[in-house]
């Protein structure tokens, strides 16, 4: 099976080209184009990286819920970023921890306008895992990202 690539400068056939030019999304053909997500993504420029975050805000007031939760992680990760020049279409990787991989699923028609007025319709490569726990003993969603701010 062979890859190819959809340079963010150019119009990929699938319509997964990064509006903003800075990474390009790796998509093997054959697959079935992803939904929320890249499979790959690649990029070169100044790498800016999160902790893992949480839907806490300045205070570490905790937001109410999982989805509120999510918005409130999505925004410090955008403000973060920020700090080191970057913006959400630099974002190559996410990385989630959610307490409950079913919580996650059932919230998935909430999420969706959640996500995008936040990071827009910019999807990276994603991992979610389901974890018993995070230090935080209230959280229930935690979010590392990795960002590619381009040459």
């Amino acid at each position: 099976m062979s890859a190819f690539l959809i340079p963010g400068e150019g119009k990929g056939e699938n319509g997964m080209a990064d509006e903003a030019g800075a990474l390009d999304i790796l998509q093997p053909s054959g697959w079935k184009k992803p939904k929320g997500y890249a499979n790959g993504v690649m990029g070169r420029g100044a790498i800016v990286l999160t902790g893992g975050l949480i839907g806490w805000d300045a205070d570490h007031v905790l937001a109410d819920g999982f989805v509120a939760q999510v918005e409130q992680t999505l925004r410090n990760i955008v403000a973060v970023l920020a700090q080191g020049g970057a913006r959400p279409e630099h974002i190559a990787r996410l990385t989630w921890y959610v307490r409950s991989i079913d919580t996650y699923r059932h919230s998935l028609k909430e999420l969706s306008p959640v996500y995008r007025a936040v990071i827009g319709t910019h999807y990276p490569a994603m991992a979610l895992v389901e974890v018993s726990n995070l230090v935080e003993p209230d959280a229930l969603v935690e979010i590392e990202a990795t960002a590619i701010i381009p040459d």
